[in-house]
């Protein structure tokens, strides 16, 4: 692969756009409410899932699908939330680690409905090849015509102007009364609960509209890639999100963004390991060596700076 090519690299900006939504949704629920959530990436499946069901089966029109896939991961949040919400952060903990497994088992032992293991490809059968991003990609290029550009380049700023306004909108939620309740949920919800607060219902509310934002990438990254399969949806996609968070300042959420480039630069960069003594090494021993160099490399950020590049340590300090 070229390391100059600027199609390579178009692409991984709009994946890091797409991870700072990804990210913001678990900003909501783990850095302003302090909701242990390792199932987000539930909410992009079962998002992708429905809209891509809705369309290449039933014929619906996209805003349609894209809409009725949004409210699909509400209804899912809710279903974890309203029954752990109430009790300690553990079960919540328990329930999305469970509730992200069980989604992605699911598509993947349905292949009637889902298209099993062939994912988005196998929704019409193993003889017809399903898409769903039709409509979407003839938009892209119709925009792209009248503007001068590129298809790939009207999405990265697509995604872009959609990331800077998600930011700016939860920002200024942040700093609003509402958020800093939800801020004091997280430092101390016994208070918050004796100063009259429905610290339940806040903690809801924080668990849906992450639930949203998480959904709102998934359907992002369905539309960029066009098809989709169970692995696309592993639970590591949730750490990459955390990882993120902590690479730019856990309660930094101005910092997401360059967490998202960052991560996507070293997540990306490591593909062009295909120098001496490196090529050596198969194609398939060299992935997993990828996989290696970026652990440790984020150990070792980790490590040294574990308030992130934004972050304040001595914030750290005082939350414990």
């Amino acid at each position: 692969m070229d390391f100059f090519n600027p199609t390579f690299w178009t692409f991984v900006a709009t994946l890091a756009g797409i991870y700072a939504i990804l990210s913001l949704g678990l900003y909501v629920q783990f850095s302003m409410a302090g909701l242990p959530n390792f199932g987000h990436v539930a909410f992009m499946a079962i998002a992708a899932y429905a809209m891509a069901i809705l369309v290449v089966r039933y014929g619906w029109p996209l805003p349609w699908a894209l809409l009725a896939s949004i409210v699909a991961a509400v209804l899912f949040a809710l279903l974890l939330g309203i029954p752990t919400l109430r009790l300690r952060a553990d079960y919540l903990t328990i329930a999305t680690v469970a509730g992200g497994e069980i989604v992605r088992y699911m598509v993947m032992n349905f292949p009637e409905f889902t298209g099993g293991s062939l994912g988005s490809m196998g929704l019409l059968g193993p003889a017809n090849v399903a898409m769903y991003n039709t409509g979407w990609q003839t938009l892209m290029s119709d925009i792209g015509e009248r503007l001068g550009l590129s298809r790939d380049t009207v999405m990265l700023l697509v995604i872009w102007g959609l990331t800077a306004f998600l930011l700016l909108a939860f920002w200024q939620l942040e700093h609003s009364p509402w958020g800093r309740v939800l801020k004091a949920i997280r430092e101390d919800e016994t208070a918050v609960t004796a100063c009259g607060k429905n610290v339940f219902f806040f903690k809801l509310q924080a668990l849906v509209l992450g639930a949203i934002l998480g959904a709102g990438a998934g359907l992002l990254l369905a539309l960029q890639i066009g098809v989709f399969s169970p692995d696309d949806y592993q639970p590591t996609i949730t750490f990459y999100a955390y990882l993120i968070l902590i690479l730019g300042g856990l309660n930094r959420i101005w910092a997401i963004p360059v967490g998202a480039i960052l991560f996507s630069l070293l997540y990306t960069g490591t593909r062009f390991l295909n120098f001496y003594p490196l090529t050596m090494i198969d194609s398939g021993s060299r992935a997993f060596l990828r996989l290696f160099l970026v652990g440790l490399l984020l150990v070792i950020f980790v490590a040294m700076r574990p308030q992130g590049i934004f972050g304040n340590k001595r914030e750290m300090l005082l939350e414990k």
